[in-house]
């Protein structure tokens, strides 16, 4: 099963065709339009086999399956009944073939100062935990954060949520296979502005341990990608 997640930076209906030459299983798409109120050609690109959501009809987060493979979008509320009933931003949960769970994230500020980008994941987490830790899962996006942005006052911070997530046998694909630690990162995954001097990791796959034994990951190249998005695509084959 090959697995891409990119942000795409915008305008996904004119860069489809790029990533299609990856020719992977599933894409997870971050700031791409919804296929339902975008053009004739992305739609029947995007084949009604895909899920979308957003808040802006031009740039929301949309997971992408080829027609051999089924999606089933999951019944998990983003409405945070224990925070004011706040609307944690933004998360995909879905079956893939009825077999295996899939988690789109695109974490945003969220109108809140403190617990804006991963601070809204966590939130998320804190609702979901049971339902993330019963199955096979893989949970892949552009989460906004590394622990070099760690506070010292806070919980919920990056490095936090990983630990959080490793006590559920749930680790990121790139820092297992490479040997690396969160915040010491060698490849970047996004480049503010597009400006090679400002690199950082913020695009993460995290799966559950049992899979990552029979798994691979990528960061692609940036000199191709950096002229398309301020994101690099990372792709991972799991065997599921």
């Amino acid at each position: 099963m090959k697995i891409v997640t990119w942000n795409c930076n915008g305008a996904f209906r004119k860069k489809y065709h790029l990533i299609d030459e990856l020719n992977a299983d599933i894409l997870v798409i971050q700031e791409c339009e919804n296929p339902n109120e975008s053009t004739k050609e992305y739609k029947n690109w995007a084949n009604d086999n895909y899920l979308w959501i957003g808040n802006n009809k031009n740039k929301g987060l949309g997971i992408f399956v080829k027609k051999n493979h089924s999606i089933e979008l999951l019944n998990w509320s983003d409405i945070n009944t224990n925070y004011k009933n706040e609307k944690l931003e933004s998360f995909l949960p879905c079956k893939i073939n009825n077999s295996f769970l899939l988690l789109g994230v695109w974490t945003k500020h969220a109108n809140s100062e403190v617990f804006g980008y991963i601070g809204q994941f966590w939130k998320y987490l804190q609702l979901h935990k049971n339902k993330i830790s019963e199955d096979n899962i893989i949970i892949v996006g552009d989460f906004n954060s590394n622990s070099i942005w760690d506070k010292w006052d806070r919980w919920w911070n990056h490095s936090d949520v990983v630990k959080e997530l490793e006590e559920i046998n749930i680790k990121s694909l790139y820092h297992t296979l490479n040997n690396e630690e969160q915040g010491k990162e060698i490849v970047p995954t996004f480049y503010l502005q597009r400006n090679i001097k400002k690199a950082y990791h913020i695009d993460y796959i995290f799966t559950t341990t049992d899979l990552i034994n029979n798994a691979t990951v990528k960061i692609l190249e940036k000199e191709k990608w950096l002229e398309i998005s301020d994101h690099i695509p990372i792709v991972s084959e799991i065997n599921i």
